[in-house]
């Protein structure tokens, strides 16, 4: 008997340990509930390089365009800004060819600026509207995302019960699948939700930055071709005794 029992264990396969899974093999594993979290993640990607496009300098602020519009606006050459500012199809070229039209010649003290700011902001708020409904998007994988994974969390606990209730506890392997699915959708949904908030911040304070710098620009011209009309008069209240140096 005891050679017997030699020789079956000879026999026998030896024991091998359990086979590690790859992250992929786990993300497999979580099953249909990674799926519109791959989504999400695609979108969130794809968002990010179209908003990166989106706000580039040269789409809102060209220097060239920049350059161009104040020294036509020192000169008080408002037409020739304007020309410049409509053949270019930037935000900064759109917004002053809605706004200095507005420019008031018969006002030589102020050229109209109260009309000229209202211009900016009615432009403002019809134009940065649509560029942060793109961004605000981010907002919203952010918060769809963790729930997804929330409910395969829910999903997985529900099954993991299920499995305990009828094994009796005694099919450890499968009540580990099912929490293993759990974690990873969950872990899926932080992974896409974390950086999509980062996201949203950083191309929304990318975005009022350019159009900040936009609208200065705006002021900019305006200060300097009022300056320009009202130089004679400025020399003139300079206090006699006084160099101009």
């Amino acid at each position: 008997m005891a050679q017997d029992e030699g020789a079956a264990a000879a026999d026998a396969p030896p024991a091998t340990e359990g086979e590690t899974k790859t992250l992929m093999d786990k993300i497999k594993d979580a099953g249909i509930f990674m799926v519109p979290i791959g989504i999400l993640s695609i979108l969130m990607i794809t968002l990010a390089v179209f908003n990166i496009l989106q706000l580039g300098k040269k789409k809102f602020v060209p220097p060239v365009l920049k350059q161009t519009v104040l020294a036509n606006m020192a000169d008080v050459r408002v037409r020739s800004a304007i020309d410049a500012s409509a053949a270019d199809p930037s935000y900064l070229g759109r917004m002053l060819t809605h706004a200095l039209p507005h420019v008031d010649a018969t006002d030589p003290e102020t050229l109209g600026r109260e009309k000229v700011e209202d211009a900016v902001a009615d432009f403002s708020i019809k134009e940065n509207s649509r560029y942060m409904s793109w961004i605000g998007y981010f907002s919203v994988i952010a918060q769809a995302a963790p729930m997804i994974g929330l409910f395969g969390t829910v999903a997985g606990m529900i099954m993991a019960f299920d499995t305990m209730g009828l094994s009796g506890g005694s099919d450890p392997g499968a009540l580990a699948g099912n929490i293993s699915l759990a974690l990873m959708t969950t872990a899926g949904g932080l992974v896409v939700a974390i950086p999509s908030i980062f996201c949203f911040y950083i191309f929304k304070n990318m975005f009022n930055k350019q159009v900040g710098e936009a609208q200065e620009v705006a002021a900019e011209g305006l200060d300097a071709a009022i300056a320009t009309v009202n130089a004679d008069q400025q020399l003139a209240k300079v206090p006699e005794g006084i160099s101009e140096g």
